[in-house]
């Protein structure tokens, strides 16, 4: 073997050699470290300083979303549910055909009508013809002054028979068209009340329409709020299934109060262009008032709590002590907190473990002036 191939052997094998030794001793770091800390009793954590940010005043508020289009569609005739043409979750257009009855029946009492009224006409035509001709035949004395009377009294019998019939035809059209349910908008199929062959009659539900491109919540705030709101104020909530906090508008306020004085009733308007909301989702959010106010605060993800109050654990020369502290509300990822100072250090990695008088082993250097 020349010298060549010694070197292409051993510089791998000092490189791989090299690589093991570095790792089995940053190893050997480690468990020396996890061995100190365990056997002076400390709890590893890490801190987060309390610090101040810039907050709108915030009126908090919940309530149920609602499509700000929706409608409850009932049978306005009684009639059997020949057609049912949609499934729930359907989208339609406005206008769009949900359910027929008796749509067979109907059509034909229209064919009729239309044949009838043809049928009036035509013989209203040839009375109109008979009584000119009459008239004629009368200045020229050719006929008697009671034969032409017949033929007017004629023509105008046919002219009513006419209108009857034009009425007929609306009559049963209109019929027609109140057997035919149609989506008054463009929208999905919330619920299908009916199936075919059933009978539905007049006020009963068959369909629910809604179209959930925008929102609206009804909220009940305390009247001790009202000098905070007023129409166009941005409003910020939560709600089940959505990972992100959803922006709204306020646009209505009441007027007036509830009977009893205690409440005010607000409207909130939502838009969702993409339909990830629906109507029915319970919300818990805040209406921003105008102005700016500076608060000590916390990230909101750091904070477990109960209403408007919490447990924290802080780190003070090593040791961790329990603060009872009120907290505002979330804007912008951060929560107003009463109770603490500023530049106070909350523990966050390993806050479920603490327990008052907890010794600890800070492990994040930007707050390891906590220790």
């Amino acid at each position: 073997m020349n010298r060549r191939t010694l070197l292409y052997v051993a510089v791998p094998i000092a490189v791989i050699a090299g690589a093991a030794t570095y790792h089995r001793s940053q190893r050997n770091q480690e468990l020396d470290h996890q061995a100190k800390v365990k056997s002076e009793g400390l709890l590893v954590v890490t801190l987060v300083p309390v610090e101040e940010r810039t907050f709108h005043p915030a009126v908090p508020f919940t309530g149920t979303l609602l499509a700000v289009n929706r409608a409850e569609l009932k049978g306005e005739v009684t009639g059997r549910m020949t057609r049912v043409a949609v499934q729930e979750g359907d989208t339609v257009a406005a206008g769009a055909l949900l359910g027929a009855q008796d749509e067979d029946d109907n059509l034909l009492g229209v064919q009729a009508a239309e044949a009838q009224l043809t049928q009036a006409r035509v013989q209203a035509l040839q009375a109109q013809r008979d009584n000119d001709r009459a008239i004629t035949l009368l200045e020229k004395r050719s006929i008697t002054k009671q034969s032409a009377q017949q033929a007017e009294t004629a023509y105008h019998a046919t002219r009513a028979a006419v209108q009857a019939a034009e009425s007929n035809l609306g009559l049963a059209r209109l019929r027609l068209k109140k057997a035919r349910i149609t989506a008054p908008f463009a929208g999905q199929v919330a619920r299908r009340l009916v199936q075919p062959g059933e009978m539905l009659n007049p006020g009963q539900s068959a369909f629910e329409v809604v179209d959930n491109r925008k929102l609206e919540i009804q909220a009940n705030l305390s009247a001790e709020v009202m000098g905070l709101v007023k129409p166009g104020l941005a409003v910020t909530f939560h709600t089940a299934g959505i990972d992100r906090a959803v922006d709204g508008r306020l646009t209505q306020v009441s007027p007036s109060l509830s009977s009893d004085g205690r409440t005010l009733r607000v409207r909130i308007e939502v838009p969702n262009p993409d339909g990830q909301l629906k109507g029915g989702l319970f919300v818990e959010g805040v209406i921003l008032g105008e102005g700016e106010v500076k608060q000590a605060s916390l990230p909101a993800t750091l904070l477990k709590a109960e209403g408007r109050d919490a447990d924290l654990f802080v780190a003070q020369e090593g040791v961790a002590h329990r603060r009872k502290v009120s907290l505002g509300v979330e804007q912008n990822g951060f929560r107003p907190v009463q109770g603490l100072a500023l530049k106070d250090l909350v523990i966050d990695s390993g806050k479920d473990l603490v327990g008052e008088g907890t010794r600890l082993r800070v492990i994040n250097s930007a707050t390891a002036g906590g220790k």
